[in-house]
């Protein structure tokens, strides 16, 4: 069963990661666009779920919120966090950093303690605008699978141009500003094995995390269905392994199994 989220503003959810979520989203409620196409994405693949309606537009994006906001103050429940996700790439609305503005706003006069999360995939952090955003709100969460370019282009599927380099580059230029977002699973991809809980995968990944320095790791496995049914949760033990070498990196982390 995959998951179409409503456009512009879903749940709030319970997050395994961010507590009480609200969630918006920036792409059209009936199918998906997102610059990457991963095996493991909940929306399913790109190709199955081509939206025909229109992205949201920014007046749309704050109206709806703000209704909701409104109704949250009312009838509860009270938001920790207001996360950026749904049905792709939340950074490729051509709105995006006016949207965050309207949203910090929104934020400030209705629920002050609440965060402003991001969910992405980093591909368009070198936009200087994006950039901007990301570094205004409480939860800049950037995607960094592995660093080894043939699995990213196995299992995240890049659309279009993509370069680990200049990913990792991106991230050092938020100088700490931001959480890096890991996928660590198991089991196999068209007959090719996708488990990158291994030494091989891990040691040039904690490297690179290392150089990015962020505030913090999240790392998780498979919670949801998958379009691809080869694919296996990572064990606990083997993301216990991993945290633990994150932390005597000295940066904090945290697991969801």
């Amino acid at each position: 069963m995959t998951v179409i989220y409503p456009s512009p503003i879903f749940g709030p959810v319970h997050s395994r990661r961010l507590g009480v979520s609200l969630g918006i989203n920036l792409l059209p409620a009936d199918g998906k666009v997102c610059t990457f196409d991963c095996i493991y994405c909940e929306c399913g693949f790109n190709k199955d779920h081509r939206p025909k309606q229109a992205l949201p537009t920014r007046e749309e994006v704050r109206a709806a919120l703000e209704a909701r906001l409104q109704d949250m103050q009312q009838n509860g429940p009270t938001p920790d966090v207001l996360t950026f996700a749904g049905n792709g790439e939340p950074t490729a609305h051509p709105h995006f950093p006016e949207i965050i503005e309207d949203t910090l706003a929104l934020r400030d006069t209705y629920f002050p303690k609440a965060k402003v999360s991001v969910l992405s995939n980093s591909t368009f952090i070198h936009r200087p605008a994006v950039f901007e955003a990301l570094n205004k709100i409480d939860n800049n969460i950037l995607k960094l699978d592995t660093v080894d370019e043939a699995y990213i282009r196995e299992v995240d599927r890049p659309t279009g141009q993509y370069s680990i380099a200049s990913i990792i580059d991106g991230m050092k230029s938020f100088k700490g500003n931001c959480i890096i977002q890991t996928m660590f699973m198991k089991g196999g991809y068209e007959g090719r094995d996708v488990d990158n809980t291994s030494d091989k995968y891990v040691l040039p990944w904690l490297e690179a995390v290392k150089e990015i320095a962020p505030r913090q790791v999240m790392i998780y496995t498979i919670d949801r269905e998958t379009p691809d049914h080869d694919l296996q949760k990572a064990t606990r033990e083997e993301l216990d392994r991993i945290a633990a070498l994150v932390e005597a990196a000295g940066i904090p982390v945290s697991v969801s199994y």
